[in-house]
């Protein structure tokens, strides 16, 4: 199989491309990235001279280049997005052109090149927020997203939908839940919290810290899409949960115990505006269908990242004082 994967110099990206290589000796990769903020070079370092993997600098709304890739593969892994919600609230002009015209521009190619399978990768953040005894999300939750970044996520999936019963396009989309893992960019809770507890700074936190999130590894998030895009039924979405809500200040206090520090490292700031307080997922269709769950728990996948960013200390230095740009901008023109 040949992949189209975008956003695939991204955390989430990136990891599914070392993944798709390594599991299948036979598969090709096309990684289409625009270089964005959140793109990374670095994080492909070792696919370099990889004769199975071939990267594109472009933008998903360039619709000549797009098509042309589409002409090329088997499917396409659509993960390119922007996806910081605080971004979306600063300015969600690029959250609209990239998460909603972007999306657009890949299906009109799927469609041109002759139906080819797409799968759309999305988030939970489309349906909204939780109470505290509220029922996990589900593939059958109404729509509620909440901020600039969720809305266009929804709308994205809107298109996808759109396309498989308008087009026939044989899409599936999955709506997972918050990831973590290697490559996670630092601006994120759980790599900002250790990344600034091993430069000796503070660690901020919204409101009262109580928003609850339910946490997967990226890893276990790679093996539910290779699952999907194997198994699953043409026209169907999945929720991929990973069994671990946390509040945002136990996160905090568990790697603040695993970095040995205590409480005073804490610093709580004003809160998000509109901060949705829970996230949940019921993942029981992906189980039951496709045979998939979770093999990492929270208890072992953040000492393994607490590890990792402790191991790769230039990786993540590299990106806060913005260096990583220069990586590639010896290769490729802004």
């Amino acid at each position: 199989m040949k992949l189209l994967v975008t956003g695939g110099a991204g955390f989430i990206g990136s990891n599914f491309v070392h993944y798709i290589l390594k599991t299948y000796p036979d598969y090709e990769v096309i990684n289409l990235d625009a270089l964005t903020y959140a793109g990374n070079l670095e994080n492909l370092k070792e696919l370099e001279g990889n004769p199975r993997h071939r990267f594109v600098k472009g933008d998903i709304c360039d619709a000549d280049l797009v098509d042309k890739l589409a002409k090329e593969v088997d499917i396409i892994v659509h993960f390119a997005a922007e996806s910081h919600v605080d971004r979306s609230i600063l300015d969600s002009a690029a959250f609209v052109r990239t998460n909603v015209i972007g999306t657009h521009t890949l299906l009109e190619a799927a469609k041109k090149a002759g139906n080819l399978r797409f799968h759309h990768v999305s988030t939970d953040e489309v349906f909204g927020s939780l109470g505290p005894q509220d029922a996990p999300f589900s593939e059958v939750t109404p729509y509620d997203p909440r901020s600039p970044y969720s809305a266009s996520k929804a709308g994205s999936d809107h298109l996808v939908r759109a396309y498989f019963h308008t087009h026939n396009l044989p899409v599936t989309i999955s709506n997972c839940s918050n990831n973590y893992g290697p490559y996670h960019f630092p601006e994120k809770l759980i790599p900002l919290v250790i990344t600034n507890l091993m430069e000796g700074k503070k660690i901020p936190v919204y409101g009262d810290g109580l928003q609850v999130r339910d946490w997967l590894h990226v890893e276990d998030h790679c093996r539910a899409i290779d699952t999907i895009i194997h198994k699953g039924t043409i026209g169907e979405t999945y929720c991929v949960g990973g069994n671990g809500e946390k509040t945002n200040i136990e996160i905090v206090k568990t790697i603040l115990g695993l970095l040995c520090r205590d409480e005073s490292w804490i610093e709580y700031v004003e809160d998000r505006k509109g901060h949705d307080k829970r996230y949940a997922i019921n993942f029981d269709k992906i189980k039951n269908e496709l045979g998939f769950e979770p093999q990492i728990t929270f208890e072992q996948g953040i000492e393994k990242t607490v590890a990792w960013f402790q191991a790769n200390e230039s990786w993540w230095k590299n990106i806060k004082s913005g260096d990583y740009e220069k990586y590639y901008q010896k290769q490729y023109k802004k």
